[in-house]
């Protein structure tokens, strides 16, 4: 495939640092696709979307006439993270879920941060997330974000940025490792020549964090995963996960508590539950002690994690370090928590809930990109700007009238990378979900994630719901590597 009128856009690019040229560490990818004529990539292109149709990686979108079941759109052109940069993005990682559990530990104990001025009370305390039930409760080994989606973000300087932190339900790692077994087939050759890290351990690492935090005595612990159901947007990851762990995939209906322990019924009788890997928003999980209107949890399900006798993982609760108005304190929590500066800074934040960033926002919302503080999936968003004028003076005044809801950020020029459209490779932006695991000792972080692409022209939002796509993430294995 011809790649010299390939158009760098005049932002940085994943695989090229220049017209035609690669980067350094990509040249095994960029002279495959230049060794490829365009009629064979569309073929490949054709295979992997097939091999994906046949494993029925879906996605469902919630409102949507049509029906909500979709098959999530995949780009065979892989990203290529260089060996060096992916140990910074991993320090950067470590440091941050560390940082945030001592978080979620001290505000839900003595609340020192509060206390010493580093996080204000009154955003805290106005966090619709924030879940007083959960009050001086201790989880298994002080965790409380087991497994943590972080998404990064590149400007058009080639910097890394933290976008957001994912760490109620974080989706997507099925994607990861269907995504890599479909490229090992596509591209077989360039795949070995890369020398790629690999992501297969994903399920094994996940079933060890969840069974390293099974309440004492428990044995051999018995772990299920708790889905709300086939209608969840997720739900095929969540079947997925429990299929390659080897584990139950359960619902709040087949779940009983007794006695302050969790037992799973079925035609056999009862069986005890000692460690729960939940894809079920924390309000959802027990509705004596949340929504009561909830028909998706367990009653009495927070008592007995009170009690020591189960392990919920992600903890409930831990959703208010979800909050994009509390991310803005992040790189605060590190130098609080750990005296140390953040590795991986976070997108420069206006906090509307601030008087003078309240006024800057409204007078420079055509600059900005606006978020609601507990949306996510591209919903309640602005990019001020691609707005009309109509639309950036209706969200002033959702702004002006409710500013904690609100933060803003300067809009990013989103890095790019070759990206098949119609038979022809174009520039699209992408951002990177790396995944992470922890388990109250090490923190292990998965070599690669889930790289979303903006498949329409000029987007940068990236999200499935948005009409987003992915590709593989190849982490090269050393310096080495990087000079194939």
């Amino acid at each position: 495939m011809d790649l010299d009128d390939y158009d760098l856009g005049g932002f940085y690019d994943e695989l090229f640092a220049d017209v035609g040229a690669a980067r350094p560490w990509t040249r095994a990818v960029v002279e495959r696709l230049r060794a490829t004529p365009p009629e064979e990539l569309r073929r490949r292109q054709a295979a992997a979307e097939r091999a994906l149709l046949d494993l029925g990686i879906t996605f469902n979108v919630y409102g949507e006439e049509r029906g909500t079941e979709r098959i999530f759109p995949f780009d065979i052109v892989p990203r290529v993270v260089r060996a060096s940069e992916w140990q910074t993005i991993e320090r950067g990682l470590v440091q941050r879920v560390r940082a945030l559990n001592l978080f979620l530990n001290d505000i839900y104990g003595d609340a020192r941060i509060v206390a010493d001025g580093v996080v204000p009370r009154d955003l805290l305390a106005s966090a619709t997330s924030y879940l007083a039930p959960c009050e001086r409760l201790r989880p298994p080994k002080g965790v409380y974000c087991h497994v943590v989606g972080t998404d990064l973000v590149r400007d058009e300087r080639g910097a890394l940025y933290v976008l957001e932190d994912n760490l109620r339900c974080p989706s997507g790692v099925s994607y990861v490792l269907e995504n890599r077994a479909v490229m090992k087939r596509t591209f077989p050759q360039v795949f070995q020549q890369a020398r790629v890290r690999g992501v297969d351990e994903y399920p094994s690492k996940l079933l060890a964090t969840l069974r390293g935090v099974a309440p004492r005595g428990a044995g051999e612990p018995n772990v299920v995963l708790l889905t709300p159901g086939a209608h969840n947007s997720a739900y095929y990851e969540h079947a997925f996960l429990a299929q390659q762990m080897g584990v139950e995939l359960v619902e709040g209906r087949d779940l009983v508590v007794r006695d302050d322990r969790v037992w799973r019924r079925d035609t056999r009788g009862f069986t005890a539950v000692d460690v729960i890997y939940r894809r079920v928003d924390d309000t959802f999980l027990d509705p004596d002690a949340f929504r009561p209107d909830s028909m998706l949890g367990v009653r009495g399900l927070l008592g007995a994690f009170r009690a020591g006798n189960v392990a919920i993982c992600n903890a409930p609760g831990n959703g208010v370090a979800d909050d994009k108005v509390i991310y803005a304190f992040v790189p605060d929590m590190i130098r609080y928590y750990l005296s140390e500066d953040a590795i991986l800074p976070n997108v420069p934040t206006y906090v509307c809930a601030r008087e003078r960033d309240l006024a800057y926002v409204v007078d420079h919302l055509a600059e900005l990109v606006v978020k609601a503080a507990n949306e996510s999936g591209g919903y309640g968003m602005l990019v001020g700007p691609h707005a009309t004028a109509a639309e950036r003076d209706e969200f002033k005044d959702r702004i002006r009238a409710n500013p904690r809801n609100y933060i803003a950020q300067p809009m990013l020029g989103l890095s790019r990378a070759p990206t098949l459209v119609d038979g022809k490779l174009e520039g699209r932006h992408l951002d990177l979900r790396p995944y992470v695991l922890y388990g109250g000792d090490d923190v292990w972080v998965l070599p690669g994630g889930l790289t979303r692409v903006a498949l329409t022209r000029g987007s940068m939002v990236v999200n499935s719901s948005q009409g987003g796509g992915s590709k593989d993430t190849w982490v090269l294995a050393d310096e080495e590597a990087e000079r194939c």
